[in-house]
């Protein structure tokens, strides 16, 4: 997108300049911060608590990854790391290293070819001796989960030299070479065929392998195993294996056309995959199903289409994942029945074919829903197991019971299995939706029925002893013995809500979730608003309050934090780490408990902040995590896992210190219909309560627990960005709602405007230069709210429904679901159909209040919004412009409900400053708004230039009169 370019930052204009009067020691955030505003990303621990890794990345641009070493509080930098990690033995670190931004960029102006585009390069480091290595042209690399000697990384294709001349004129030709296999095709292989090497690390050893296309470590890094394609009749494609301790390679199967999905049991002595004979090219391909043992030395055929076991007419799944159990004794895989196939009509034209959908109302799926599952659904797979002891294939999900899910592990001998294929038609009109269940015998293939039409999701237990699931429909926790299959209702007795009490829409609750189960099956812990329960799946014991309720006493909430990500149970034993929430004053911290002993928790720490990313050395005592608040960015910390003395280690975001910030607080006021509220307001640096602001009003459903959230400064995919609004001296007023069944836009009228009220009587609140911002379902609020209030002097609404009557009988594109869903049970909230509550989806459209709309509207709906239909904006604008009403509405070609593109995002921040500061504070119309941007000369003008012209707003009293500069072009974007 060429625009004009000067600094974004100029279009803000006399705007800028009101906060810059008020404080000149602190300048004021523009649009051309964003670019430096950085990120933290990949940071992590080494197993021995002693180094650290994490990258501090721009918003776009070159980032750096940075290496520390915490014993010693040293530290390198490595330009533009990413993707990095320990080995499990903290000798070595290795990353990923980026091409230079400025270098890919003059690429693609250079419109070069993929495969001449700058690529990765890896670095090893030895943290022992400081040094690094470098290899460039890299695509992946691998360490094993278990042994820090080994990495193999994948290198990309060596560039093409340029052909030489051709010197065989005039002589005899050359013999014929092999002759070339036909080049895979898409998805037949992880990665185009390159060179493979495996490193020894101590020592730099190396090993070289050609032509392949996947690979993968077993756990401990005995061994490497990688497939082979086929470059030519003389060398074929195969799957190898490279044992690390004798240091030889070897094929294990060798000859076939495709090999895929290669997995490995815990001990590395089995391997597994997938291969076809099939060429490439064939509509359908046949796989078989192989096993290696290290033991043996040889692959088997386990399974293929005429294999014992395998359904008639059903055949290997070449997309499904490979796994085995903890044991090694079962091997898990997918297969699907084999499709009808269809000869090819040669005797008709493209043109001669009809091309049509046909929808009928015994379609368990609409169309538009089969249409975007077209492709999950052909590559659909569906679970069989091989007992590797009984030698025998067992199918496990059907066409009836298609989703089967084992227990953590997979050693259990049961199961099981759910379906919702009875309740198809219901779905998204009966929410939440109804599915039955089966627990499925591993060991014959035997179902037993067990639960009928449940609304939760039935899984088993990590020893799978128990099917267990939160039923909706009476909101309680249950639990089922395989053995016995009779259901226990745990909670039935408490007086306790297991479920989510603030929950305001016309559908049945949802459950806090669960913390998890102790060894054994022993207990069930789960969560009510506050505290936890330790639950006995057998019935037998009497539900305990594991926090002793000391949650629900002081207001605190309290959840499970695990430190160990590889851990499938909760040690009872153990003192626990508990994230906590203080659901009165937005506190964060954490508290500690033991499971199996009796009392109230310990405080560790409470704070006004947010603490996030904690995670523990694997094998120390040292912990990382990041805390942050509205005015801290939330960089790393290194403490112990008793958090004392926690020490900040980075410092991604220097450069907020010289910009006008501003502070947050907690609000709290009644709707009109007495109920209790909370929001928050961001005031500007330099808060001055006998001054009078211009506030901005933005709103989704509730945010107030974001209130210690650090907000930063970027451009908009939809919303007003807060920090940016805030340093150019707007107050910005975030309200929660609360919502009665069938009044959507009454219930956000009764909440917000009181809301809005109680902050004008405080009397810092300029009340003739209010305006109001969302986007989605605020952006149908903002537009039911303008026909209700003339309170704002401007409001923005994206993607706003504006006429719930058509946007009941449509469709969600992004998913093909028919939109009556929302309105009946979701988030719009109305409660029954169209013509069972007619007047209520007529109350509650913007677009049949039309005249009354007095505010100027800024509307954004998005020519490829798959979840709001952009003719909802449509609607609004053209009965507007119909009336003769100030709107405008941007279309951002090509993009979703959200903006994904940067330069539109860039573009949108522009709009709304320029949208807001000529409403609320008297800057220049610019010129999209005053003489919009005719189709003659898009993509050439963006109207952004301001309009020098007296203008009749008048600016916030107490604030210098903004000054009008020669007209300014805006660059919103590269």
């Amino acid at each position: 997108m060429k625009i004009p370019s000067l600094l974004i930052g100029l279009v803000l204009g006399a705007g800028s300049m009101t906060v810059q009067a008020q404080s000149v020691a602190k300048k004021p955030l523009t649009h051309d911060v964003y670019d430096s505003w950085k990120n933290i990303e990949g940071d992590s621990l080494s197993a021995d608590g002693k180094y650290l890794l994490y990258a501090i990345n721009p918003q776009e641009g070159d980032g750096l990854l940075h290496l520390r070493d915490l014993t010693a509080n040293a530290s390198k930098q490595f330009a533009r790391g990413y993707r990095s990690a320990f080995t499990t033995d903290s000798r070595f670190a290795v990353f990923q290293i980026k091409p230079a931004f400025a270098a890919t960029r003059q690429a693609k102006l250079k419109k070069k070819k993929p495969e001449e585009m700058p690529k990765d390069s890896l670095a090893i480091h030895d943290l022992s001796k400081g040094n690094t290595q470098y290899v460039a042209r890299v695509k992946t690399y691998k360490l094993p989960k278990q042994n820090g000697e080994w990495l193999a990384y994948h290198l990309e294709a060596p560039l093409a030299s340029k052909a030489p001349k051709d010197t065989t004129k005039g002589k005899a030709p050359a013999k014929p070479a092999a002759k070339p296999a036909p080049k895979p095709a898409t998805g037949a292989n992880k990665q185009d065929p390159t060179e493979l090497v495996l490193r020894h690390l101590p020592t730099g050893q190396e090993f070289r392998f050609d032509r392949v296309t996947d690979y993968l470590f077993s756990s401990k890094g005995s061994t490497l195993f990688f497939v082979k394609a086929e470059t030519d009749s003389l060398h074929k494609a195969g799957v190898h294996a490279f044992n690390t301790a004798t240091r030889k390679a070897m094929p294990i199967d060798t000859g076939r056309v495709s090999y895929k999905n290669l997995a490995t049991d815990a001990t590395g002595q089995q391997l597994a995959f997938v291969a076809s004979k099939d060429s490439t090219g064939k509509d359908l391909r046949y796989f078989h199903l192989m096993h290696w043992t290290q033991k043996d030395n040889r692959a088997k055929v386990l399974a293929d289409t005429v294999y014992k076991g395998m359904p008639s007419k059903w055949m290997v799944s070449e997309h499904a994942q490979l796994g085995f159990d903890d044991k090694g004794e079962r091997l898990f895989f997918g297969t699907f029945p084999r499709p009808t196939q269809y000869e090819k009509d040669t005797t008709k034209l493209e043109e001669d074919k009809v091309s049509l959908d046909i929808w009928t109302y015994k379609d368990p799926l609409i169309q538009p829903m089969q249409l975007k599952q077209l492709e999950r659904e052909q590559k659909r797979s569906f679970l069989a197991v091989y007992d590797l002891k009984a030698k025998k294939m067992i199918q496990l999900a059907t066409l009836e019971i298609p989703e089967v899910a084992l227990n953590p592990g997979r050693t259990a001998d049961y199961a099981v299995g759910t379906s919702n294929v009875n309740y198809l038609l219901s779905v998204g009109y009966d929410t939440p939706s109804k599915q039955d269940a089966w627990l499925i015998n591993l060991k014959d293939g035997s179902r037993k029925l067990v639960a009928k039409a449940v609304r939760g999701n039935p899984r088993l237990s990590p020893a799978g002893k128990y099917l267990y699931w939160f039923e909706p429909a009476d909101s309680s926790w249950k639990a089922m013995s395989v053995k016995a299959n009779t259901p226990m209702n745990l909670t039935r007795a408490l007086k306790t809500p297991f479920y989510d009490v603030q929950h305001d829409m016309p559908t049945l609750p949802e459950e806090y979730g669960l913390a998890g189960w102790t060894k054994e099956d022993e207990h069930l812990l789960v969560y009510d608003q506050y505290d936890i329960w330790r639950l006995d799946p057998s019935g037998k014991d009497k539900a305990v309050n594991v926090t002793d309720g000391f949650g629900r006493q002081n207001n605190l909430q309290f959840r499970y934090l695990s430190l160990n990500p590889t851990q499938r149970t909760i040690p009872a034993e153990d003192k626990l780490l508990l994230r906590t929430f203080d659901l009165k004053t937005k506190s964060n911290g954490f508290y500690t408990d033991f499971v199996s002993k009796s009392g109230a928790p310990q405080k560790v720490l409470m704070e006004p902040n947010s603490f996030t990313a904690v995670q523990k050395a694997r094998s120390a005592d040292r912990l990382i995590f990041r805390r942050g608040s509205y005015r801290e960015f939330p960089d790393v910390w290194v403490t112990n896992t008793s958090f004392n003395a926690p020490q900040k280690v980075s410092d991604a975001n220097p450069q907020q210190s010289e910009y006008a910030w501003g502070n947050v607080e907690l609000i709290n006021w009644r709707s009109n219909d007495n109920i209790p509220l909370e929001g928050l307001l961001f005031k500007p640096d330099n808060f001055d309560p006998n001054k009078k602001y211009p506030m901005l009003v933005y709103f989704y459903e509730r945010t107030s627990e974001t209130l210690h959230n650090y907000r930063q400064p970027a451009p908009s995919a939809s919303t007003i960005n807060i920090p940016l609004f805030v340093s150019q001296g707007y107050l910005v007023f975030v309200p929660d709602i609360v919502y009665k069944d069938g009044y959507p836009g009454e219930s956000a009228y009764n909440s917000i405007i009181p809301g809005v009220q109680s902050l004008v009587a405080k009397g810092f609140v300029d009340e003739k230069n209010m305006a109001l911002q969302g986007q989605s379902w605020g952006g149908y609020q903002i537009a039911y709210l303008v026909t209700r209030t003339n309170l704002f002097k401007a409001a923005m609404a994206g993607a706003p429904v504006s006429n719930m009557t058509s946007a009941y009988g449509g469709i969600r594109w992004e998913t093909g679901m028919s939109r009556q869903f929302q309105y009946e049970r979701t988030q719009s909230r109305i409660g029954g159909t169209l013509w069972e509550k007619p007047m209520q989806y007529i109350e509650n459209s913007p677009l049949f209040f039309a005249p009354k709309v007095e505010t100027p509207l800024m509307i954004m709906s998005n020519d490829n919004d798959g979840a709001v239909p952009w003719y909802q904006g449509i609607e609004f604008f053209m009965a507007l412009r119909r009336l003769e009403k100030p709107v405008w509405m941007l279309v951002y070609n090509g993009e979703a409900h959200n903006l994904v593109q940067r330069k539109n995002r860039k573009d949108l921040s522009v709009r709304l400053s320029q949208f807001f500061d000529h409403y609320l504070k008297g800057a220049p119309e610019p010129a999209w708004m005053k003489k919009g941007v005719p189709t003659l000369v898009k993509g050439k003008e963006y109207g952004l230039e301001l309009i020098e012209e007296p203008t009749t707003t008048t600016p916030t009293p107490g604030q210098p009169p903004v000054t009008n500069t020669t007209a300014v072009p805006v660059n919103a974007g590269k």
